[in-house]
């Protein structure tokens, strides 16, 4: 950890396990397409695992939807993972930011949806602003949980739920 790194300290939620079992046996994604298998170039967001690729390491890239619910906001996006199952511990209670190196670097996009899923809030926000933002989209009300997403490409990073 550098001196820029922080915390980010909510429950992350995994990518449900039914989805990275059946990408992994069958190649399919979540849109029945065949993902494509691709060596690391280094720094991809695996998303499985929470931390950033190394080179050369073998990855799946596939369609994902982070949503449950049908509706206008149900969308589905890439999402890279390891195409093995690696048996690493995952830190589900906090996402190290700020940095390069980090799984969420210096900047992200936070949005707050409820219970039907549809958005009630969303910041564009700095590593170091981060935490604030997410206790504050947790004292609403109507806010059910946390979608981080990458900001340049806007690929869903992780769900945060309540700790």
């Amino acid at each position: 950890m550098t001196t820029n790194d922080a915390f980010l300290r909510a429950r992350v939620a995994p990518i449900p396990t039914e989805f990275l079992t059946k990408l992994r046996a069958t190649g399919l994604d979540a849109q029945g397409q065949q993902a494509k298998r691709v060596r690391a170039v280094g720094g991809e967001p695996c998303r499985d695992v929470l931390r950033r690729a190394a080179a050369g390491e073998e990855l799946l890239l596939a369609s994902f939807s982070p949503f449950e619910k049908s509706g206008p906001y149900k969308e589905f996006g890439p999402v890279f993972v390891l195409a093995n199952e690696s048996g690493e511990t995952v830190d589900r209670q906090a996402v190290e930011v700020g940095s390069e190196q980090n799984y969420l670097r210096s900047q992200f996009a936070i949005r707050a949806y409820s219970d039907a899923e549809e958005i009630v809030a969303a910041a564009l926000v700095d590593a170091v602003d981060a935490q604030g933002v997410v206790d504050e989209f947790f004292a609403r009300p109507d806010t059910a949980f946390l979608h981080v997403r990458f900001p340049t490409y806007g690929c869903f990073a992780c769900r945060l739920d309540r700790r």
